[in-house]
């Protein structure tokens, strides 16, 4: 089930240039919810943020998710937006229909939640840069590597 689903336009570019940042990914899911999965779940779970090419630090899978520590989440659940304002949590509300009865910060693309935690970066450090020199931009970019010729 986990192994298919879409990928969210810009996600993938949105994350990689957060991380450039230096901003740590930890991806916080709850799929463990069926018994004796588990490995199944958590497997494809990473394959398909392997394909996606999409980068993290940590892979969490928990059903509290304002049990785990972070500077800000980004999450559509209700019951998790709802958890994390009542800890006192940042939470950008990534918009969803079953959500809009929610009060809070509200992103509707990714290129919004990349403002948002910019926003959080420049108030935490003092500023931020969109793509620090040097690095190359885009998530294509091991595959590109890949592709080189090496020397």
């Amino acid at each position: 089930m986990f192994r298919d689903m879409p990928v969210i336009d810009g996600v993938a570019e949105t994350l990689w240039r957060l991380s450039d940042q230096g901003v740590w990914i930890r991806i916080i899911s709850h799929r463990l919810y069926v018994n004796w999965g588990h490995a199944i779940a958590a497997g494809d779970t990473a394959d398909w943020l392997d394909r996606a090419q999409i980068p993290y630090r940590d892979l969490c899978f928990i059903g509290a998710k304002s049990a785990l520590h972070a500077d800000l989440y980004i999450d559509d659940g209700p019951h998790n937006i709802e958890a994390f304002h009542a800890d006192g949590r940042k939470v950008i509300i990534y918009d969803q229909p079953y959500n809009r009865h929610l009060d809070g910060e509200r992103a509707y693309n990714w290129k919004e939640v990349e403002q948002f935690v910019l926003g959080e970066i420049a108030l935490q450090r003092g500023g931020a840069e969109q793509q620090l020199p040097g690095l190359d931009a885009g998530a294509d970019r091991i595959e590109r590597r890949k592709s080189l010729p090496s020397s």
